[in-house]
């Protein structure tokens, strides 16, 4: 892997002499070379309107779809080219011989202004079909209008600019009176502002414009046959329908600037392109006669709007002396020169022709030129025909003329959305910028083109440019689609390759320490960058190998980071003893796996911060897997050391409550081992109920035997419910602790008195201490003080258990009395139930004839009835009625079972031929049984009266009516 660039070389050198081989056979070097060019149609389509004039056609003005022609002597023709089918025809109204010498027609296409060739001028708005003189602007004969853009209307034209043939330049304002169709005067001033001269004096004025720029400030440009002048100033706030004539009264004691050119055409016409989006022009192109001078107009100037100006010559075939141009119009890339009989487009941004239009003779000479600066439509006539020009698609071929001027970037800009002539604009960039030694700028555009790859590398690779390189992989990695994997592996491979190469050379050296960060930083963005993540993920063994073999494992633990390879990183650290390190990785990544890896190396070097990194974890560790290594480190460590381990375990059980028994287990051995006196409470905190304990009691027994923990021995015997061995290891340690141990089986007296009887004997033998063996009778009811007489020995004499004796006979006597009582009291009770009984047989009550059934509410004698103590009567079929819903179970199948043994008996015998006294027999027997079911029938059915027994109380919360009858009883209420 380390060898890669030197193979790759080698790979490319080969398959740049495949790509020369297959370019002669005629295998395309581009993917954009077969690419189908658009179809070439014309920048200027012209086409003929069909349109016959009945005369010919003098002068013909376009604005704002407003298109008006002069025809003959006395006609005018307006059509609204949005309704070119309804022309509107105005008669002059002339009677003398004048002639239309020009006309004028506004940005809105509402005023029309007619100059004729006798020094008149007529006026005609678009609403009107009457032509009015103007008065005040008899005798001048009229050259060139300057048109209000900026306070024209509709009925008024703000103050506008007039130039005559005598040089001088007038002020004037027409507007159309409200009251009528026009007012006396339709001109309301007209004034003279200034004079154009040369040199031989006073010269016509050819054009006028009128512009605002910034802050207020108006840009007024006048040419003459020879010259251009520009007047600039400000006009006052509110007075701007004062007109221009304070910036003209500046420049009246000396000349305002202008430009000036020997040749003279004998007149001079001024072009301006206007953007559609825009209020203002962009550019301008004089016709004159040393040719044209074209520039931009720059508002923000102080003292001149032209700017990048160059003058054009005009083509060779031109001659000013024999067929000089005629008019001139502007687009936004070309000029087009009118010739007598031809229509010349020149661009503007090399000079060269590239359109020229040859007029047929029988059309006539072509007389003049005009555009529609609204609708960008070029209008062109001759006496009999007219004709129009659509620009389409006019920056189609600007990008080559910009790409051959090496302005790029304007070239990129009119082909962006041309791929392959953008492909070709970058692969002259790259060219270029090459060649000028500019190896970065031209990675950059060679990576965005479509020629071979590998012989772009090579170049490079040959000029010894790897940061050039490196600069073209990275723009070529990133113009990659996600489905070429192949080529992102290998651009991705080859990319770490030169920044390893690189970052070596440069560590190196002190002097390029800068330079040696800005290029780590780049590395480091491109192996996080998220579009190289995949595939630095997929190829990340090669990329370990890459680093590996450059020793660089600053990088190498960078990267392992951005794969979030968190394992390589921490056994980084680890192999180095930097484990503060990698405790920090494990914390700030918080990977359980991790953890249970690591921890038992970590806790070998610095246990305290493992621990604490580990109750941080919380409830996401599972302790279970963290006990062998704290298993491994608690047998190797001192004791202050395994109380980290007693600290985590105590987080789990406590904190955690955690309820696996091998962690209960593990503390408790840390217990037994490190902390006896701890070991005890955490028995007795986990209670002595062997359901809700979590540690193992027989291993947790062992344990304690083996370290001699006696008493906690003795707990867990208790937890055993084992009293007997409870009480005989107690009796080792302590007869208090053997008598607690003694009370706990409450409920067998026999267990308890052979466990006191234990102690007794221990006491008695062993410590041979009569006192507390009489303590021991006390302690214990069970025991009497014969239980205890056969521990002691002969020769004990009874002195000892005098008082003892005497209180177990007046116990003895007590006993006696007790039962003599008792005794006494039953023969008592017993009399008392004889005198009830023999009362109760005597008692009865009365029923009178008219006593009625508290159940059915009929007559009680009717039927077999029951007579309650409280006084309540029922039938007998009534009480069984009430009584047997409400019996349980068992109750009402032995009633039922009753019932057909008494309804049996009541049948006639079937046998006629047996022996009187054995019917008599049988008659006795069969009587005795049927009253003794009736009384078995009696005892449940009339065990108490069903109001006044508990039958009644139990069926307080029974509602009065069933719930599934209570829509039946509903309606029958209805």
């Amino acid at each position: 892997m380390a060898s890669i660039l030197d193979e790759y070389e080698d790979s490319l050198h080969r398959s740049v002499s495949v790509q020369q081989s297959r370019a002669s056979v005629g295998i395309p070097h581009s993917g954009y070379v077969n690419a189908r060019l658009e179809k070439e149609t014309p920048i200027f389509n012209k086409q003929r309107i069909d349109f016959a004039p009945p005369e010919k056609i003098n002068s013909l003005v376009v604005s704002s779809n407003q298109l008006c022609m002069s025809l003959g002597k006395d006609t005018l023709l307006r059509i609204d080219l949005g309704k070119p089918d309804e022309p509107n025809q105005v008669e002059l109204g002339r009677k003398d011989e004048a002639k239309v010498y020009k006309m004028f027609l506004d940005h809105t296409g509402s005023h029309l202004l007619i100059a004729l060739n006798t020094s008149e001028c007529l006026y005609l708005n678009r609403s009107v079909q009457k032509v009015r003189a103007l008065s005040r602007w008899k005798g001048h004969l009229i050259e060139s209008v300057g048109w209000n853009k900026f306070l024209g209307s509709e009925t008024n034209t703000g103050p506008i600019l007039v130039g005559t043939s005598q040089g001088q330049i007038y002020e004037a304002e027409i507007s159309v009176s409200e009251g009528s169709l026009f007012s006396t005067n339709p001109d309301q001033y007209f004034r003279q502002v200034y004079t154009l001269e040369e040199e031989s004096g006073p010269a016509p004025v050819c054009c006028l414009e009128i512009e605002r720029g910034i802050e207020g400030k108006f840009f007024i440009i006048a040419t003459t046959r020879k010259r251009l002048f520009q007047f600039v100033g400000k006009v006052p706030e509110g007075t701007e329908q004062q007109g221009f004539s304070s910036i003209f009264a500046v420049h009246v004691d000396h000349l305002p600037s202008f430009r000036e050119f020997p040749a003279n055409l004998g007149f001079s016409e001024i072009a301006f392109y206007t953007p559609k989006l825009r209020s203002n022009p962009r550019s301008f192109a004089w016709m004159m006669g040393n040719g044209v001078l074209y520039g931009t107009l720059d508002y923000s100037r102080p003292d001149s709007i032209l700017s990048d100006e160059r003058v054009w010559v005009y083509p060779s075939d031109i001659d000013i002396t024999v067929n000089k141009p005629i008019s001139i119009v502007l687009t936004q890339f070309h000029f087009l020169l009118l010739l007598p009989d031809r229509v010349k487009a020149v661009c503007t941004l090399n000079g060269q022709v590239v359109f020229q239009d040859l007029f047929l003779e029988k059309f006539g000479v072509l007389t003049r030129m005009i555009k529609d600066p609204t609708v960008q439509q070029i209008w062109i006539h001759t006496e009999k025909v007219v004709f129009r020009y659509h620009v389409q698609r006019e920056s189609r071929d600007v990008w080559k003329m910009y790409m051959n001027m090496n302005k790029f970037d304007l070239a990129k800009e009119y082909c962006k959305d041309r791929p392959e002539c953008l492909d070709i604009v970058l692969a002259k960039e790259a060219e270029h910028c090459f060649q000028n030694k500019r190896y970065l700028d031209s990675a950059k555009c060679y990576a965005l083109t479509q020629n071979y790859f590998e012989e772009i590398a090579l170049k490079f690779i040959e000029a010894k440019q790897e940061e050039a390189l490196m600069e073209f992989l990275i723009k070529k990695l990133s113009n990659l689609k996600p489905s070429e994997k192949t080529q992102t592996t290998l651009l991705t491979t080859w990319l770490t390759e030169l920044y390893l190469n690189w970052l070596g050379i440069l560590q190196g050296d002190l002097s390029q320490r800068n330079l040696y960060l800005d290029t780590r930083e780049k590395f480091r963005t491109f192996l996080s960058s998220p579009r190289n993540k995949d595939c630095l993920f997929n190829n990340r063994a090669s990329i370990y190998e890459l680093l590996a073999s450059h020793g660089d494992t600053e990088h190498m633990v960078y990267f392992a980071v951005i794969m979030q390879d968190y394992e390589r990183v921490v056994a980084h650290h680890c192999q180095h003893d930097e484990y503060d390190e990698a405790l920090n990785v494990l914390s700030r990544h918080r990977d359980e796996k991790l953890f249970y890896k690591f921890s038992p190396v970590l806790i070998q070097h610095i246990p305290k911060k493992v621990v604490d990194a580990w109750i941080s974890m919380g409830s996401r560790l599972d302790a279970r897997n963290l006990i062998p290594a704290l298993v491994n480190y608690s047998q190797s460590a001192s004791t202050q050391q395994i109380n980290e381990a007693i600290r985590y375990m105590e987080f789990c059980v406590y904190q955690l409550e955690e309820t696996q028994q091998a962690i209960h287990n593990y503390l408790l051995s840390l217990y037994a081992l490190c902390r006896p006196d701890s070991l005890l409470s955490y028995l007795e905190q986990a209670g002595t109920n062997p359901n809700r304990i979590h540690y193992d009691l027989k291993y947790a027994l062992r344990l304690c035997a083996e370290h001699g923990h006696h008493r906690a021995c003795v707990h867990i015997y208790k937890v055993m419910e084992l009293y007997e061995e409870a009480v005989d290891l107690a009796l080792q340690v302590d007869v208090d602790l053997a008598k607690s141990c003694a009370d706990l089986p409450e409920d067998d007296e026999e267990l308890r008195k052979k466990l006191w009887l234990k102690i007794a004997r221990h006491v008695v033998q062993e410590e041979k201490d009569v006192k507390k063996a009489m303590a021991c009778l006390s302690s214990c009811a069970l025991l009497k003080i014969e239980d205890v007489l056969p521990f002691f020995p002969d020769f004990v004499t009874i002195d000892h258990f005098k008082e003892a004796i005497c209180n177990s006979l007046e116990d003895y006597n007590k006993h006696i009395e007790e039962l003599k009582r008792e005794m006494e009291e039953a023969t008592q009770s017993a009399k008392r139930i004889r005198e009830d009984i023999q009362e109760m047989r005597n008692k009865y009550g009365s029923v009178e004839p008219q006593e009625k059934c508290a159940a059915c509410d009929f007559p009680l004698l009717n039927r077999p009835f029951y007579l309650f103590l409280c006084g309540h009567m029922f039938h007998y079929d009534c009480l069984l009625q009430a009584v047997f819903p409400n019996l349980p179970a068992y109750k009402q199948a032995k009633l039922e079972d009753l019932q057909k043994k008494l309804a049996a008996t009541s049948q006639p015998s079937k046998s006629h031929h047996r022996a009187k006294d054995t019917d008599s027999i049988s008659l006795g027997k069969g009587q005795q049984s049927r009253e003794q079911i009736k009384a078995d029938i009696d005892d449940i059915v009339a065990a108490e009266c069903v109001y006044c027994g508990e039958l009644m109380i139990r069926s307080i919360d029974k509602p009065f009516i069933d719930p599934q009858k209570y829509e039946e009883e509903m309606q029958s209420w209805l």
